[in-house]
């Protein structure tokens, strides 16, 4: 199934430094990153969908996005949502 693709952490399009080095090594984000990485998603249920218009988000980077807003006590989708356009830890994450 094709997601909609990420940009690389290490391109220089939106900031004059990378934006991997914006994030101190460690970062929570960078263990949520891991962890989330590291789990087998069709195996836990995370099945792919048939593909009809826009491709879907990688659920990976949704779980992600639910989990550094549990951390950080964001439950709102709409707070999430803003936090996404100015946050520069999400901004890496997704």
């Amino acid at each position: 199934m094709e997601y909609l693709q990420k940009e690389s952490r290490s391109q220089l399009t939106l900031y004059t430094t990378c934006l991997d080095d914006m994030i101190a090594a460690d970062n929570t984000v960078r263990a949520i990153d891991t962890f989330v990485d590291s789990l087998d998603l069709e195996h836990l249920g995370f099945a792919s969908l048939a593909s009809q218009g826009r491709p879907p988000y990688d659920p990976a980077d949704l779980l992600k996005l639910f989990i550094y807003g549990y951390m950080n006590r964001m439950r709102s989708s709409r707070r999430l949502e803003l936090e996404c356009n100015r946050n520069i830890e999400l901004i890496w994450l997704l």
